[in-house]
């Protein structure tokens, strides 16, 4: 069966990153569809990655000079660049984060640029995940983000999103899958379907996500074995011990975290590390505060709290059942994240951030 183009670039390119980097660093390739007399010619016919990597990896050699791009009849130019960052936690690396227009998933991204990592903002709200890319690379520098269209629910969507990527960096080094939305309601009311809404975003986007992504990721660890991934979900509290009137909700973070272990054992061998963050309640993002749609909002219609009369009187409930005292703020779940791309020696695991609320046994 032959390879299809799409399928080529989502192999050359990652294997050029990495068969030209090494492996803490990997290079940056942008790819476009024209033709350059001057880009070292080749031309890998092979139909599987295994034999892709090996027709390129002596083509190279062949060429022997620093190659600053490649061209491939029929197909176009890959263009050979160094990160534009060397400094922070992950620089050099490419990230995407979904759901990122908005609340924490715009802050993860914004902290893993500051980091020093090349970023795809991806979210449904398109415009917007644009948006947020242009103001971190005008605050940061061009190239540093882009924003792509995802509705993380659906596979065709989420695989045209990958191949921007890839077109735009080359590959991937962190996976955040962070987009998941929230319908509070009693198990005994709430409509059927804003329970299967809120499971297919939350446990089937994630996914689909790591589906479209993990085949990827695996190529440049066929390249460079010592070459290490991350795939990180944004989990929850509510994915360590059940919320009442929330059961949609905690049920697929829940059904995530065994996402998350069963992922760790398969992908492992692809140099991929997948773990979870569990964050504790998020206050000042929109998913607590929006006043129509958040979730301080949603408690008190839903009588959460026995009691209450204001979201002030839900938050301050809710503040008093963390030993912190306090909400979880982005600094803690970046340091989270930061701390899982670094370490070489967990996977499968689903980190509390919740300042105590939940212990694990």
């Amino acid at each position: 069966m032959a390879i299809t183009d799409r399928e080529k670039i989502n192999t050359v390119a990652p294997a050029l990153r990495a068969l030209l980097g090494d492996r803490n660093v990997l290079k940056l390739v942008r790819f476009d569809d024209s033709p350059d007399d001057e880009a070292a010619p080749v031309e890998p016919a092979g139909r599987t990655p295994e034999e892709i990597v090996a027709e390129l990896r002596e083509a190279l050699a062949r060429a022997g000079a620093e190659i600053e791009a490649v061209s491939i009849a029929g197909l176009g130019t890959f263009h050979i660049s160094e990160p534009p960052s060397t400094s922070g936690r992950v620089a050099g690396k490419v990230a995407v984060v979904t759901g990122a227009a908005q609340g924490i998933g715009l802050e993860i991204a914004r902290g893993l640029a500051e980091q020093g990592a090349c970023v795809a903002l991806a979210d449904i709200n398109a415009e917007g995940a644009s948006a947020a890319a242009d103001e971190i690379c005008a605050r940061l520098g061009a190239g540093r983000a882009v924003g792509v269209a995802v509705d993380v629910t659906d596979g065709d969507s989420a695989s045209a999103a990958l191949d921007e990527i890839v077109r735009t960096f080359g590959g991937l080094d962190v996976l955040v899958s962070n987009a998941g939305v929230l319908k509070a309601g009693s198990v005994k009311t709430q409509p059927v379907e804003d329970f299967v809404f809120v499971t297919s975003v939350n446990y089937t986007g994630y996914f689909v996500c790591v589906q479209k992504a993990a085949p990827v990721m695996s190529v440049q660890h066929l390249v460079s074995p010592g070459w290490t991934g991350d795939i990180i979900q944004v989990n929850s509290k509510s994915g360590l011990a059940g919320s009442n009137r929330n059961a949609a909700y905690a049920g697929g973070k829940f059904g995530g975290i065994g996402l998350t272990q069963s992922f760790a054992l398969e992908l492992i061998e692809d140099g991929i590390k997948v773990n979870s963050i569990c964050p504790g309640n998020f206050f000042d993002g929109p998913l607590w505060s929006d006043p129509e749609t958040g979730l301080l909002v949603q408690y008190l219609r839903a009588g959460k709290v026995p009691g209450a009369e204001t979201v002030e009187d839900v938050r301050r409930a809710y503040e008093a059942k963390v030993p912190m005292g306090r909400g979880c703020r982005i600094e803690d779940v970046m340091k989270a994240i930061c701390y899982l791309i670094d370490q070489q020696y967990e996977t499968g695991q689903a980190l509390p951030v919740t300042g105590g609320q939940v212990m694990l046994r």
